[in-house]
């Protein structure tokens, strides 16, 4: 078996699992953060759940660990009021990345398994830990039984060959496997890395290249634990553990063998994670702003690396740099060896450990005509504010925020450049409320509306700044507001439309809402060719119609634009009732099937 069928097998009742197979899992840390926790409490209130194993399940207060927004407070301190009632532990405001928390403290060892309502929690993978983002009803199915179905993902294997270059980070690989792989190429696989630089890597590398599976579309990426690796663990959390290796006769559905030799500091073009480019090309664009966090680049070593370059220098005028650490620890460890003085020196803000950027509200977000370039995950449109985000690594945004424009740390100019700030832009305001239809059928009839765009992320459907709606009937009036060209979707659909995508839909966070403002419109059902996987969980289990389709599936029935459709979710049978061609794509499987009959996943 490969890792990922090793740890699903010993935390189920099967001896040994193969790809496609569905089985419980039984999760050994189960979390829920700042904003997914509500959602989840309520999930448990409303169908008189109780907590299975309170010593196992935790709460993680990092998406705004100011709780500086007043519906962030209110449902921290629901929240929390809920732990006091059952004895969780919270990890609050002062703690820092949960995920991290997780790693550092030993909430997850290597073979265990993890799951949040935190879509990069496959950063497990950095020890050789199963870790999984989920919607809000699969963590509370997992709060009070324990265990939640998965279905074994195909493994792939990466094997990178070669000597790294010295002006390489732990992001440039990152960035580089995802200009390799892209968005989808690696959708739904869990990926393996090899190496024998991948051995050397240190754990605060494999967190950074782990963390960003979820970009590449992976459900995780695995790196191997080593016996220092293990040490190193074992001295954070003061617990022991044995790593899991695949089997030498493991099955992989693809090897791939990537020359890491021939890698280079790479920058992400804002939009798109896996729009990388070689720094040269984006060199000298003006810049307004620099974040240096994330889950994914603010351990210990990022900041050290930072301090090495803002020492002795200033950041650029009219540049803003921001520095969020991952950990409480972290920032205290920055804290005595001198760190934070040369951040505060060099000008920059340094804010109280947490994931920053990422929330609307949150220090690293930035404005309208803005220019940043982050050592986020993520540059979606509007993720981390209304301006445009470049990605990279700590040393190329520390010397970008010296100099004023991208480059690199071996070409910082002796004077910095200033520019003019570009203009700002408005903000749209909100779109009329829709009802969701009352009655649930296995056949739905209803205008064809294609929005053929591959990898329609989260972000697009249902933004961030939208995270602390909780009721549904209010979620469809924002559907789609971010998306360009499409903006006026919630004003124009009707309930029973039915929604054709493309690849990759629903791309990013795990957030439940991109799921529930669908069904706020009545949008009948969603046929995509492929979706994230987080995303494809959230819609099976809130009972919303979900189907996969080839393309030639609608090319043999000429679908256009406002056709009304037919389609049979159990049959997978597809009709065009402008023509009465039909055509079949994949219809409901066994247990969606049942999870949709029964009304969602906690009836």
């Amino acid at each position: 078996m490969t890792i990922i069928e090793k740890i699903i097998a010993s935390h189920s009742r099967y001896e040994t699992v193969k790809p496609g197979d569905i089985a419980d899992i039984e999760i050994d840390a189960r979390v829920a953060r700042d904003f997914g926790g509500p959602n989840v409490v309520k999930n448990l209130i409303n169908n008189k759940l109780k907590v299975k194993d309170p010593e196992k399940t935790f709460f993680t207060f990092d998406t705004n660990p100011g709780g500086s927004d007043q519906k962030y407070a209110a449902n921290q301190h629901f929240c929390r009021q809920y732990a006091r009632e059952n004895g969780i532990k919270v990890y609050d405001i002062n703690t820092g990345i949960g995920t991290h928390q997780a790693i550092d403290k030993g909430l997850v060892r290597p073979g265990g398994t993890f799951i949040s309502t935190d879509s990069h929690a496959n950063i497990m993978g950095a020890v050789g830990a199963f870790g999984q983002g989920m919607g809000d009803q699969d963590i509370a199915a997992a709060w009070a039984n324990g265990s939640i179905w998965f279905k074994v993902p195909e493994s792939v294997r990466i094997n990178l060959y070669g000597k790294r270059p010295g002006n390489v980070s732990a992001k440039d690989i990152a960035l580089n496997l995802l200009n390799i792989f892209g968005a989808n190429k690696l959708l739904g696989y869990s990926v393996e890395l090899y190496g024998e630089e991948v051995e050397d890597l240190s754990l605060d590398e494999r967190i950074t290249i782990s963390s960003m599976a979820t970009e590449m579309g992976a459900i995780i990426l695995l790196i191997p634990p080593t016996p220092k690796i293990m040490e190193e663990l074992e001295q954070r959390s003061g617990k022991k553990s044995e790593a899991v290796f695949a089997d030498e006769d493991a099955q992989y559905l693809e090897v791939f063998d990537v020359d890491l030799g021939k890698f280079r500091p790479m920058i992400a073009r804002p939009g798109r994670p896996h729009d990388d480019v070689d720094l040269e090309k984006v060199k000298y664009t003006k810049i307004d702003s620099a974040f240096i966090g994330s889950c994914t680049n603010g351990r210990i070593e990022d900041l050290r690396i930072t301090a090495t370059i803002l020492k002795d220098n200033k950041v650029a005028p009219g540049v803003v740099l921001k520095i969020v650490p991952t950990t409480d620890n972290i920032w205290k460890q920055a804290l005595d060896e001198g760190l934070i003085r040369i951040f505060k020196e060099a000008g920059a803000l340094v804010s109280n450990a947490g994931c920053a950027g990422c929330a609307a509200g949150q220090v690293g977000q930035n404005g309208p005509g803005e220019i940043t370039i982050s050592t986020g995950n993520r540059n979606f449109a509007g993720k981390q504010g209304k301006g445009e985000v470049y990605l990279a690594s700590p040393a190329t945004v520390a010397a970008s925020a010296v100099a004023g424009y991208i480059t690199g740390m071996d070409d910082i100019p002796a004077e910095p450049a200033v520019f003019e700030r570009p203009e700002t832009t408005g903000v749209a305001g909100p779109t009329e409320k829709r009802k969701a239809p009352a009655e649930k059928l296995t056949v739905a009839e209803g205008r064809a509306w294609l929005i053929l765009q591959d990898d329609i992320d989260t972000d697009m459907i249902f933004h961030n700044r939208y995270l602390t709606i909780t009721d549904i009937a209010t979620m469809g009036q924002y559907t789609f507001d971010n998306l360009e060209g499409h903006t006026d979707f919630a004003k124009k659909v009707q309930p029973g439309d039915i929604l054709i995508t493309a690849k990759n839909f629903g791309a990013g966070s795990s957030r439940q809402q991109a799921v529930d403002c669908f069904k706020s419109l009545g949008i009948s059902c969603i046929l995509a060719e492929s979706y994230g996987a987080i995303y494809e969980r959230n819609a099976v289990n809130a009972a919303m119609p979900v189907l996969g389709y080839d393309p030639e599936a609608l090319k043999e029935i000429d679908l256009k634009e406002g056709d009304k459709l037919r389609v049979d979710y159990r049959t997978g049978e597809i009709t065009n009732l402008r023509n009465g061609m039909t055509s079949a794509i994949r219809g409901f499987s066994d247990v969606q099937y049942e999870i949709y009959k029964r009304g969602g996943l906690l009836f």
